[in-house]
């Protein structure tokens, strides 16, 4: 490649950063409201671009998708959205096809139900439709959302399948690979409902380099590309940090009950919303460093995978 074509390609990548326009995640912790308020889902609709809003709904996780569309287009329709559709996903070859990828290249909000992340994961991950996901978000500014386990799959590290115990057992819950909007964190849902504190210890106490989120049914963690968060719903967000903890759980068996030492646990109930400062912010004011520790890593505009 010569100089000037170099030089070239440069300024075709600056003009493209300066034309990206950062989108949402809105992470939904399973069975929100969809026949009353609403609250969750009509926040997804604006985001999206309220009544002009043009929605795909990916149904891949589910074996029923027929009904799980069938939910979902009447939700969306009672709030006003007349341009939606549902990406009936049954295979790998649904997931590259250029129909499919055109579809959510025109959208402006993806929404994933809930089912099974497994079964998601392996029908989506990797594909041309991952990929136009990805570039819908962060160049085209689209909103992403998902519920169960169409939020589970949101991070780079999915919480694939694992017991919710009393207390944390190493070697419980087991990882895979998610479709990668979030990275450094696994997300857990049903989280106060099914008593998943623990489940979400065992992955942090095998894997502290991640931050585990918690989300309740009817609630939803959004987040803001590159600026901030807020909790939606009836519920909260839990999130444990356990990067700094002591923990012997290298020398214990599986299935035992590992220590851990100085774990740190946020709760964020619905209502609460968080920015990151601006250049304008006065020294020494505003969020709490752990806090603004975790909405730099979730904010974080990441390159399209």
């Amino acid at each position: 490649m010569s100089e000037e074509q170099q030089q070239q390609q440069e300024q075709q990548q600056q003009r493209r950063r300066a034309q990206r326009k950062d989108g949402h995640l809105v992470i939904i912790g399973g069975h929100e409201d969809r026949t009353r308020e609403m609250e969750i889902l009509k926040r997804f609709v604006e985001l999206a671009g309220g009544p002009d809003a043009n929605i795909v709904v990916i149904t891949a996780a589910s074996t029923i998708a027929d009904e799980m569309w069938s939910i979902y287009d009447e939700a969306f329709g009672t709030l006003g959205v007349q341009r939606r559709s549902h990406l009936e996903v049954t295979s790998r070859q649904d997931a590259n096809s250029e129909e499919f990828v055109r579809r959510v290249d025109a959208a402006t909000g993806v929404f994933m139900t809930g089912g099974d992340q497994k079964r998601l994961l392996a029908l989506i991950g990797g594909s041309a439709l991952d990929t136009a996901m990805h570039v819908a978000l962060k160049e085209r500014g689209a909103t992403i959302g998902g519920t169960s386990a169409g939020a589970s799959a949101m991070s780079g590290h999915m919480l694939a399948q694992g017991r919710a115990e009393i207390l944390p057992e190493k070697g419980s819950v087991s990882l895979g690979a998610g479709l990668g909007f979030l990275h450094r964190v696994v997300v857990d849902q049903h989280f106060s409902e099914r008593q998943r504190l623990s489940r979400l210890l065992s992955v942090v106490a095998q894997n502290p380099y991640l931050q585990g989120i918690g989300i309740d049914e009817d609630t939803a963690l959004v987040v803001d590309i590159g600026s901030g968060i807020e909790v939606l719903g009836q519920g909260a967000v839990t999130i444990v940090d356990g990067r700094g903890m002591l923990t012997n759980v290298a020398f214990i068996k599986d299935r035992d009950t590992p220590e851990l030492i100085d774990v740190r646990l946020h709760l964020l109930p619905a209502g609460s919303s968080y920015r990151l400062p601006s250049s304008d912010d006065a020294p020494g004011k505003g969020l709490p460093p752990p806090l603004l520790d975790f909405l730099e890593n979730v904010t974080k505009r990441n390159p399209i995978s």
